[in-house]
């Protein structure tokens, strides 16, 4: 997600490669860092006390223990991700749930959800945008666990939209029939986010 926080070394450098000038939205830099930013503190919650819950406008309300959790399919994503604060970054790897694999063989009335994390935060999404092989809840990052700085133990990767809707720590999806901002959206952020839009800031 977007914050006022960055890590230190972070080396931006405008795109130069024409092979990959066409994976690089407008207004984009690459960096080979991956920037640590966020809204606040970073959460530390033991995975015993974890779980993950879909809830909301749905035919059953779920819930997955840490373990449980692990126990469900997953799969490798190679994605670009892209940063409202203008940094992109190629080829990132991850390994986690789809939310496809989550909402399987459940019924809802909601065209909206809202990703709720610890420590408060939350981001908006239209369900269509979750579905159809586009987003992910992660707990690997390169082939390790992911790092709470990088929203470990799971955090949301919807990586089509900007980087602040891949919600860190989170813990689960609220269902809803109709739309609700988020954190950052209720601040002056962009609605839905499409960095080839370079939906940043709400009018963009």
């Amino acid at each position: 997600m977007a914050g006022n926080f960055i890590s230190r070394g972070f080396r931006g450098r405008r795109r130069e490669d024409p092979a990959v000038a066409s994976r690089v939205p407008p207004g984009q830099y690459l960096t080979p860092d991956f920037p640590v930013l966020s809204a606040g503190p970073t959460p530390l919650t033991p995975l015993a006390r974890w779980d993950f819950t879909i809830t909301g406008a749905v035919g059953q309300s779920r819930r997955w223990t840490w373990d449980e959790f692990r126990a469900l399919p997953s799969e490798a994503i190679t994605v670009d991700i892209h940063c409202v604060t203008k940094w992109s970054k190629l080829d990132t790897v991850w390994e986690g749930v789809a939310i496809d694999t989550l909402l399987a063989g459940d019924e809802t009335d909601g065209a909206f959800v809202t990703a709720f994390c610890d420590g408060g935060y939350t981001t908006n999404l239209p369900l269509a945008d979750l579905t159809g092989g586009k987003a992910w809840i992660v707990y690997a990052y390169d082939g390790a666990p992911l790092a709470p700085e990088h929203g470990g133990p799971a955090r949301l990767l919807v990586p089509h939209l900007y980087f602040w809707k891949s919600a860190k720590w989170v813990r689960g999806l609220q269902i809803m029939p109709r739309d609700r901002p988020g954190f950052w959206e209720s601040l002056g952020y962009h609605d839905y986010g499409d960095p080839w839009r370079e939906q940043r800031y709400r009018g963009d």
